[in-house]
């Protein structure tokens, strides 16, 4: 995130000052510095306006002018602020007004009579700040941007991922971090004849006569208690005839973007023989 010699000297510099000698004084002192984009106004209440045009990376701002002072002239610049970045240096003869003006926003300032290197190397520092301060929040909102857009795509390979796996599947489900089902999709009802979650039920739940193999039971369990994931786990049913039915249940843990844990996801099918 560098800035160069020629970004600073490119930078939008805006004199605000009632005194016509002042003003030629700067723009010459800038325009001998190199500085190519420099403007000038006598009229403190055109700052605003101009600002809210095109906005300056830098304001050079007088505090004594007549009708408006710099002090007004910042709280309008606050009031209308682009980002939360007030570029001001402030002009001042009046030692008393440098921390008011600095509690009101400006970020630096340099007296009169002007000393000619100290207000270069302040209006430098300042630009270069301020273009930093530009380059961190176009950086910044890139990567909301790129944020937004990755989560958009996860969001719609999910959801083909859910449906590739609904159509591919006997039945597709999810649990939260607490082993509830949040989501089951397909005949599982009808295919396994009973509740889904007893498939999963906790490790310390009573371990019935369900038809359902207790140590295959018990293993699938602890995989998922371990939050590691399992590829086709072989789970047997014995139906009250005593036919036997056979299943295989793939599932893989889910974490959020703050790699918490948030359940797990998994399919299983039938095995038909």
């Amino acid at each position: 995130m560098t800035i160069t010699a020629q970004d600073i000297l490119q930078a939008r510099i805006l004199i605000v000052d009632d005194q016509q000698t002042n003003v030629v004084l700067l723009e010459e002192m800038l325009a001998g510095a190199g500085y190519t984009q420099v403007t000038s106004t006598m009229d403190p209440r055109a700052v605003t306006g101009l600002h809210r045009k095109t906005p300056f990376d830098l304001i050079l701002l007088d505090l004594q002018m007549p009708d408006m002072d710099g002090f007004q002239v910042m709280e309008g610049l606050k009031a209308n602020a682009i980002d939360d970045y007030i570029p001001v240096l402030v002009i001042t003869a009046q030692p008393g007004h440098k921390l008011r003006a600095l509690q009101s926003g400006a970020k630096d300032f340099v007296s009169k009579p002007f000393d000619m290197l100290e207000v270069r190397t302040r209006i430098h520092n300042l630009v270069e700040v301020r273009l930093l301060h530009q380059r961190l929040a176009n950086l910044n909102h890139a990567l909301e941007q790129e944020v937004l857009e990755r989560t958009a795509e996860l969001r719609e390979s999910e959801a083909r991922y859910r449906a590739l796996t609904e159509l591919a599947t006997d039945w597709y489900w999810e649990q939260d971090n607490e082993g509830r089902f949040t989501k089951v999709s397909g005949p599982v009802l009808e295919m396994l004849g009973l509740r889904v979650e007893s498939l999963v039920d906790g490790p310390d739940a009573p371990q019935q006569d369900d038809g359902w193999d207790v140590a295959e039971r018990l293993a699938l369990q602890a995989r998922i208690a371990a939050r590691t994931p399992f590829l086709d786990v072989l789970l047997q049913h014995v139906l009250t005839d005593g036919r036997v039915r056979r299943f295989r249940v793939s599932g893989t843990p889910m974490f959020d973007s703050h790699c918490s844990f948030t359940g797990y996801r998994g399919f299983g099918v039938e095995i038909l023989s």
